[in-house]
């Protein structure tokens, strides 16, 4: 039996003055489904799911939905009152939703279990654009949403919190649809991708599975797309030269193959106009250099308001080193690259650079760029051309390499979108010899294709490369080595990304094993069923949770017993997918099991460290 439909948009059509962004687009989720919705920049994938969430009206077509569907959305950039703290803002969503007040103690403490919140007081306008998401994402998960809907989630997130959010989607989520560019995110939550696209005869491709199998799913379609038009291409010049020869239409076949070689002639300009104008043109310019050391630092120390910031650091870059730097936000990347560039100073240790190096730094707020000058000036400050890899390029043709249109070049750069704007920095930067690349979020806004683009440029520039990005797809194709900072001034060098996933998932392992005081069914008599609250540092809220936290593991256990019990079943030893399905429904256990384990040591530690304070 096929998955109940739960919401779906049928031959919808949604323009923007003169210009439609989709027509007779059709998109459905179903139960289960998780979906990834990709395209690029102004294909109209956050207008659809506004569409979807009933935000917005299309302007042909229907939105249909099954009775008493719970719908949640998470915009890029969601509205929260800055003036309250964490925990009034979840519990006013309650509120307005009208939902029973005995409820709301027990959704407030699941949610702010679930955003792994270091303080629940805090004030929202307190928070970094990141824990800010969470609290949009889990703002919207305590409704208990049968569809979620979200519109670049790991925006603003680290990659901390990037892993965390894929923790929480495979064990919470029921069914969503996501707009991401991150591809090793999708890679990692979804089942099935969505490429809303012009250059597709139905403006949309569907595959199933994970970004992985899309990406061969489509540039199958594409191949075979290819093949047919040029068999079109060919079959039309055939009816061209014949219509030339001017047959005369006195017969039935003559009028049918006129009518015909008009109809081919016609679908041959329709797949002419659906094909875009291809990638943005990214190409850094190298300044030849032969230097074989070009950055050296040694036992470099930095401090910042009073935290130290990076510790008696060693660090050697040459020709064709692409170094990347991971680590949460605030940890001291941008700073790392403030001191390499020479912009900021060390407090001790010493940076010896190649003589005459050049730097080109792409800044993550792009502070370089003059909001109030228009597009023209700020691609060509000093005429009607730029100079490219010594030789002149006109400002049009340079401006449709980085996809503006001639109608865009008046336009402020206040104007322009984000992705745009990004374009426009890359553009300045290409007109600037480099021996060595600092790039500090370089991707954000950036569609797909275009970071495809970014990352041939990169792995092709022949100088040293310095990446910060939360894009891990990038970071791990691009660098050639990987340096990771605590934010206590720690580092440490790993070869690639699966090196430093690999010793993430060790500390884990390794905090999960000290974890010495955990719940089980055995751990407590019947007659003392919950953990006692009394004369603790907990809070109100923090004492129910604790009260209810025995039965909510011992209800995971029972979960997990459940789900493996399900996987051994010789009944679907046979069935791959029922397998993989029961399989997948078993690591969600897992996770969901794990993630309340680490509240309940939380809670207790709070415990223990208050009761220790008392004695003292």
């Amino acid at each position: 039996m096929p998955p109940t439909m739960l919401l779906s948009c049928e031959s919808i059509r949604k323009s923007y003055g003169v210009k439609p962004l989709f027509a007779e687009l059709s998109v459905g989720l179903a139960e289960g489904d998780h979906v990834g919705l990709v395209g690029p920049n102004g294909s109209g994938k956050s207008t659809l799911l506004k569409i979807m969430a009933g935000l917005e009206e299309p302007d042909e077509g229907t939105r249909s939905m099954r009775r008493q569907l719970r719908v949640g959305y998470v915009p890029q950039e969601p509205s929260l009152d800055e003036a309250h703290t964490i925990e009034e803002v979840l519990a006013q969503v309650l509120i307005d939703e009208g939902l029973d007040p005995h409820d709301h103690s027990g959704r407030t403490a699941t949610a702010l279990s679930l955003g792994e919140f270091p303080t629940t007081d805090q004030l929202v306008g307190t928070l970094s654009g990141g824990w800010k998401k969470r609290l949009a994402i889990v703002r919207s998960l305590m409704l208990e949403p049968d569809v979620l809907l979200m519109d670049e989630p790991t925006n603003h997130l680290d990659l901390e919190g990037i892993l965390w959010l894929e923790r929480l989607l495979r064990a919470q989520a029921r069914a969503f649809l996501v707009v991401s560019h991150d591809r090793r995110f999708l890679q990692a939550v979804t089942s099935r991708m969505i490429e809303i696209n012009r250059s597709y005869p139905d403006g949309v491709f569907e595959a199933k599975g994970n970004y992985s199998d899309f990406l061969e799913q489509r540039d199958a379609a594409l191949h075979a797309q290819a093949n047919y038009e040029a068999s079109l291409a060919n079959r039309v010049r055939r009816e061209v030269e014949w219509l030339r020869r001017g047959p005369k239409a006195r017969t039935t076949k003559a009028k049918s193959r006129i009518d015909s070689a008009g109809r081919l002639i016609e679908e041959l300009n329709s797949a002419d106009a659906r094909k875009d104008q291809g990638p943005a043109g990214i190409n850094f310019t190298a300044s030849g250099r032969r230097s074989k050391q070009l950055v050296e630092a040694t036992q470099l120390c930095k401090s910042l308001g009073g935290k130290q910031i990076v510790k008696d650091l060693d660090l050697l870059l040459g020709p064709g080193q692409r170094l990347g730097l991971l680590g949460p936000n605030g940890s001291g990347k941008s700073t790392l690259l403030k001191l390499v560039a020479g912009t900021l100073q060390p407090d001790s240790g010493t940076i010896t650079r190649a003589d005459k190096l050049r730097v080109v730094t792409f800044e993550q707020h792009r502070e370089s760029l003059d909001q109030s000058s228009s597009l023209r000036r700020a691609l060509a400050p000093h005429g009607d051309a730029v100079v490219y890899q010594e030789r002149s390029v006109h400002l049009v043709s340079w401006a449709k390499r980085f996809l503006f249109r001639p109608e865009q070049l008046d336009l402020p750069v206040s104007r322009l979108s984000g992705g745009e704007q990004a374009r426009l920095l890359i553009a300045r930067l290409m007109l600037q010899p480099a021996d060595l690349l600092i790039l500090d979020e370089p991707t954000n806004d950036l569609d797909i294709p275009t970071l495809d683009v970014l990352e041939d440029s990169l792995l092709e520039f022949p100088g040293a490369l310095m990446l910060v990005t939360h894009d891990r797809w990038l970071l791990d194709r691009v660098s050639t080595m990987l340096l990771a900072l605590d934010g206590t001034g720690q580092t440490e060098w790993f070869a690639d990304y699966a090196q430093w996933e690999s010793a993430q998932e060790r500390k884990t392992a390794e905090q999960t094993h000290a974890s010495t005081s955990r719940p089980s069914k055995t751990s407590r008599s019947e007659s003392d069923p919950t953990p006692k609250a009394k004369k603790t540092g907990l809070s109100y809220r923090e004492q129910k949770e604790w009260a209810k936290m025995e039965q909510r593991i011992l209800q995971a256990e029972e979960t997990i017993a459940a789900c493996q019990a399900a996987v051994e079943d010789p009944a679907i030893a046979s069935n791959a997918a029922e397998l993989l399905a029961r399989s997948e429904a078993l690591e969600a256990a897992r996770a969901a099991a794990e993630r309340l384990y680490d509240r309940w040591t939380q809670l207790e530690g709070k415990q223990t460290e208050s009761a220790g304070q008392a004695q003292s």
